[in-house]
C-alpha cells in the first residue's frame, strides 16, 4: 500500500509542477483567445449559461442544451462550463480545465504502464508524457484535443483491462470501457479515428474467446448508442455537414496533400520530432531497433526484467490500435498538428518502451545499479535534451497570443455587464485579436449579453447592414482575413450618413480599430419581424422559394445574433390562429420558425394542417416528409410521400417514398432510389435555374 501511495504521490507531483508552470504562464503573459480559441470558450460559456451555473443563464430544458452544440458534441463543454463556474470566466481562469484535463491524461497513462509493465516504466512513460512539446501547448492552448486525448487514452485503457485473457472479463470493466467510449464520442466526432480500429480489433478478440464477454460487448454497444443518442438524433444534420466543412472542404482550402501523395504520408512523421522532442524519439526508437534486433537472433528473454509485469496483450493490444489509428488519421484529408495528438500519448508509451529496454541493457553491462536510478537517469537525459524545445514551444505560444484593445471595445459596446440589454456587434475585419468569436466571449463575460458577427463577404449583405445594424467595429490598417468586399463594406460605412464614429481604439503592432453606432437621426432598423411572414410564405414555392428564404435568414442571423424577431414573430402567428384557425400565413411562419429552432415535430404538426388547407399545394407534404426524416421516423416519412404520391406528379415524393423505405430496412428500394433520387435532384436543379 505504501509503495502504490508513493507511486501516485510522484505522478501527482508531475501534475502539480507542470500546471504549476502552466498558470505561472498564465498569470506571467496575458493575451486574446483568436478564432478556434474563443469559438470554444464560448461553447462552454454557453453551457455553463444553460445549466445555470454561470451569470446570464438559466436552465431552460435539455432541449435548449442540445441546441448549442450542433456541429461537436457537448461533453467537453459542459464540463468546461462547469469549471469556469468554480474558477471564473476569464480565459486565463477558464484554462484550468485543460490542467483538469491533463491530470486525466497523466492518471490515464500511469495506468496504462502499470497495466504493461511496472509502475518504474509508468513513471518514464508519464514523465516523457508531460514533457512533449505538442501536449504541453494544448495545455495552454483552448481546444479540443487535450481533452479528446485524454478520454482516448482512458479509453484504450479500459477497453484492454476488459479485453485482458487474465484479469478481464468482469462486468464492471466492460460498463466503465462502454461510459470511457461514450465519453470521448460526446467530446469531439474525431475520436472513432481511435475507437473504430478499437471496435474492429475488440470484435475479432472477442470471436475467440468465450460467450460471456460477447453479451458483455453487446451491452456497452447498447449504452454507447444510449449515451450519444439524444445529441445525434437532435443534430445529425448539421453534424454530417460540419463535419463535411471541416474534413473535405477544408482540406481542399488550406491546400492539403493528396491521398495518394507521398507528402500525404510523411505529413505526420516530419513534424514528430518538435511534437514529442527529438531526444526521446532517437534514444526510443533505438532501444526498440536493439530490442527488436535481439529478439530476433533467439535472445527473447534478454530484454525483460524479471520483476516486471510485462504483458504481451496489452503491448498487442496498443500497438495494432496505435497503427491502425495512423493509418486512419493519414487517410483523413485534412491535416494539421493537433489531429495527431490523441495518438502520441500511445506512441510516447511505445518509446518509452525503447528507453525502458536501453535501461536494462545498461542494467546488464552494470547490474550494481538500482533499476530506479536507472529509470531516474533516462527521465534526466529526457528532459534536459527535451526541456529547451518544450519551453520554447511553451514561450512561442504565450508570445504569440494576441495582444488587443478588445475588452475596451466590448465595454464601449455595452458589453460584458449584465444589466445591458441584448445587442449585436457587427465585426468587419477579422483577425487573431479581433473577431466574432472573442467579441461574443468578452461581450458575454459576467452575464452580458454582447455578441459579435461578421458581413463583409457578400455584397447582397451591404443593404440589410445598412437597414439594420446598430453597432459595427472597423478597422484602420490591417483587415486581416477577410475578402475584398470588406473593403468596400468599410468605405460604404464610412460614407454614409447612417453611423458615427464613437470611439477609436489603438492596436499593438499598429493601426487602430473604430467603433460605430447608428445615427439617432437615420431610419430606424427594420424591423425583420414584420417580414418574416412574408418570407415563410415563399415556402409554398418549393426549391426556389427556399433558396430566397435561407438566404435572407442568413444575413438576419448575423444582424441579429439573439433571433430577438422569433418571440413577437410567434407570439403574433399564434394569436392570428386562434382568432382565424385556417390562417395559412401563420401555418407557414410557425412552420419556418420550428424548421430553423430545429424542432422537427413540431414543423411536422404544422405541415399537416397546410396539407388540409392547400390540397392542391404538394410541398406541404414534402416538407413534411422531410421533417419526419430529421426525427428519424422513416415509416412516417414513407406513408406520408407514398399518399402524396397518389395526388401529385412529384419525382422528389418518389424519391422521398424510396430513400425512406431503404433506411426501415426496405433494401429492395435500392434499385428504384437509383433511378428517383437523381431525377429529383435534376427537378430541383431545374426548379432553381427557372427561379
Amino acid at each position: 500500500m505504501k509503495k502504490l501511495s508513493r507511486f501516485w504521490l510522484f505522478i501527482f507531483l508531475i501534475w502539480i509542477i507542470a500546471t504549476a508552470i502552466d498558470r505561472y504562464c498564465w498569470v506571467k503573459f496575458s493575451g486574446i483567445p483568436a478564432w478556434d480559441q474563443a469559438d470554444y470558450l464560448n461553447s462552454a460559456l454557453e453551457h455553463g449559461r444553460a445549466l445555470g451555473l454561470l451569470a446570464g443563464g438559466e436552465w431552460t430544458g435539455f432541449q435548449d442544451l442540445l441546441d448549442l452544440s450542433p456541429k461537436i458534441p457537448p461533453l467537453a463543454s459542459l464540463i468546461n462550463g462547469s469549471i469556469m463556474a468554480l474558477v471564473g470566466e476569464d480565459p486565463a481562469k477558464a484554462a484550468w480545465s485543460l490542467s483538469i484535463w491533463h491530470g486525466l491524461l497523466l492518471f490515464s497513462v500511469a495506468k496504462l504502464g502499470v497495466a504493461l509493465n511496472s509502475k518504474n516504466f509508468s513513471i518514464l512513460s508519464v514523465c516523457f508524457v508531460a514533457i512533449s512539446p505538442a501536449l504541453i501547448q494544448l495545455r495552454t492552448d483552448y481546444v479540443l484535443e487535450m481533452p479528446l486525448t485524454a478520454s482516448l487514452t482512458l479509453t484504450l485503457w479500459l477497453i484492454g483491462s476488459w479485453l485482458h485473457p487474465k484479469t478481464g472479463g468482469k462486468i464492471w470493466q466492460a460498463i466503465l470501457a462502454a461510459c470511457a467510449t461514450a465519453f470521448s464520442l460526446l467530446i469531439k466526432q474525431s475520436s472513432l479515428l481511435i475507437i473504430f480500429p478499437a471496435l474492429i480489433y475488440t470484435i475479432v478478440i472477442i470471436l475467440k474467446e468465450r460467450r460471456e464477454k460477447t453479451y458483455q460487448l453487446i451491452g456497452g454497444l447498447g449504452i454507447v448508442f444510449m449515451a450519444i443518442l439524444p445529441w445525434l438524433k437532435h443534430n445529425w444534420i448539421t453534424f454530417i455537414g460540419g463535419t463535411n466543412r471541416a474534413v473535405i472542404e477544408s482540406a481542399s482550402i488550406e491546400g492539403d496533400p493528396s491521398l495518394l501523395t507521398l507528402d500525404n504520408w510523411t505529413w505526420y512523421p516530419k513534424i514528430l520530432p518538435d511534437q514529442i522532442g527529438i531526444t526521446i524519439l532517437i534514444f526510443g526508437l533505438s532501444g526498440i531497433i536493439l530490442w527488436v534486433f535481439l529478439l530476433l537472433r533467439g535472445r527473447k528473454n534478454s530484454f525483460i526484467e524479471k520483476k516486471s509485469n510485462d504483458d504481451i496483450f496489452l503491448w498487442k493490444w496498443l500497438l495494432i490500435n496505435f497503427l491502425s489509428s495512423w493509418i486512419l488519421t493519414t487517410l483523413t484529408p485534412n491535416k494539421d498538428e493537433r489531429y495527431i495528438a490523441p495518438l502520441l500519448p500511445q506512441l510516447i508509451i511505445l518509446l518509452s518502451r525503447g528507453w525502458w529496454e536501453l535501461n536494462i541493457w545498461i542494467k546488464k553491462i552494470n547490474p550494481y545499479v538500482p533499476t530506479f536510478n536507472n529509470i531516474l537517469i533516462s527521465i534526466s537525459v529526457g528532459y534536459l535534451g527535451t526541456i529547451p524545445q518544450a519551453l520554447s514551444s511553451q514561450i512561442n505560444f504565450f508570445n504569440n497570443l494576441p495582444k488587443g484593445p478588445i475588452k475596451s471595445i466590448v465595454k464601449s459596446a455595452g458589453g460584458a455587464n449584465i444589466n445591458q440589454p441584448k445587442k449585436t456587434l457587427i465585426v468587419i475585419p477579422s483577425t487573431p485579436d479581433l473577431n466574432q468569436h472573442n467579441v461574443s466571449f468578452f461581450g458575454r463575460l459576467r452575464g452580458g449579453e454582447l455578441v459579435g458577427r461578421q458581413l463583409g463577404t457578400n455584397q447582397n449583405e451591404l443593404l440589410p447592414l445598412m437597414n439594420q445594424a446598430e453597432w459595427i467595429v472597423l478597422a484602420e490598417g490591417n483587415q486581416g482575413s477577410v475578402r475584398e468586399s470588406a473593403i468596400l463594406f468599410d468605405q460604404a460605412i464610412r460614407d454614409s450618413n447612417i453611423f458615427t464614429e464613437t470611439k477609436r481604439f489603438k492596436r499593438v503592432n499598429g493601426g487602430s480599430y473604430s467603433l460605430w453606432q447608428r445615427n439617432k437621426t437615420a431610419q430606424k432598423p427594420t424591423d425583420f419581424a414584420k417580414i418574416f411572414p412574408k418570407l415563410a410564405r415563399r415556402m409554398e414555392l418549393g426549391p426556389k422559394g427556399l433558396e430566397i428564404i435561407f438566404k435572407e435568414i442568413a444575413i438576419q442571423h448575423m444582424l441579429d445574433g439573439h433571433f430577438k424577431y422569433r418571440t413577437p414573430v410567434a407570439n403574433k402567428a399564434l394569436k392570428k390562429i386562434k382568432i382565424d384557425p385556417k390562417d395559412i400565413d401563420s401555418y407557414w411562419t410557425l412552420t419556418l420558425l420550428s424548421i430553423l429552432e430545429n424542432r422537427p415535430s413540431e414543423a411536422s404538426l404544422y405541415l399537416k394542417k397546410l396539407q388540409l388547407l392547400i390540397p392542391e399545394n404538394s410541398w406541404p407534404s414534402t416538407y413534411r416528409s422531410i421533417v419526419e426524416l430529421a426525427q428519424w421516423n422513416p415509416w412516417k416519412a414513407e406513408e406520408i410521400a407514398n399518399m402524396a404520391k397518389q395526388n401529385y406528379d412529384h419525382t422528389i415524393l418518389e424519391a422521398l417514398g424510396d430513400l425512406s423505405g431503404i433506411i426501415r430496412g426496405a433494401v429492395w428500394k435500392i434499385q428504384a432510389a437509383q433511378e428517383s433520387i437523381p431525377k429529383a435532384i435534376a427537378e430541383i436543379n431545374q426548379d432553381l435555374e427557372n427561379k
